[in-house]
């Protein structure tokens, strides 16, 4: 077997958040992710999930305050402003029961964006908002529709 030099995988998606600490619990308990890593380094820290069964993906939330990025006062407020809006960074979850998952979520006190809903496109989805205020989808396939 020949291994494709050029093959592509997914190994990191960034995240951004306001506050690591207030995120953390939201994608550990509600979400259900495995934390892989704490890292503090001076006032930066971020964290890394992997969904279960997926060891080889992580989801690195960080502190865009402690980017080390220089930024004015204003830019500071743009992103927080964008942030808040779910414009900045979303993340998309297939689930075998879109559901059950919304129930468990909502359970946590997560903020609703979208109730379970068939989707035109295929499948049933639906959204909430992390505590930073990025957009987190959920998704599971419709069976096709019989001919």
């Amino acid at each position: 077997m020949t291994t494709n030099p050029t093959a592509v995988t997914l190994n990191n998606c960034f995240v951004i958040v306001d506050d690591v600490d207030a995120t953390l619990p939201f994608y550990r308990d509600a979400l259900g992710l495995e934390v892989r890593q704490d890292v503090s380094q001076g006032d930066f820290r971020w964290l890394t999930f992997t969904p279960p069964g997926q060891p080889d993906i992580e989801i690195v939330i960080q502190d865009y305050k402690a980017f080390g990025i220089p930024m004015s006062d204003a830019d500071r407020e743009a992103v927080a402003d964008l942030m808040a809006k779910g414009i900045l960074s979303s993340l998309v979850f297939e689930v075998p029961d879109v559901d059950a998952l919304f129930e468990k979520v909502s359970a946590s006190g997560a903020e609703v964006l979208q109730e379970p809903t068939d989707q035109f496109y295929g499948v049933r989805d639906c959204a909430f908002r992390d505590p930073a205020g990025n957009m987190i989808r959920f998704k599971t396939p419709l069976a096709p529709a019989e001919a």
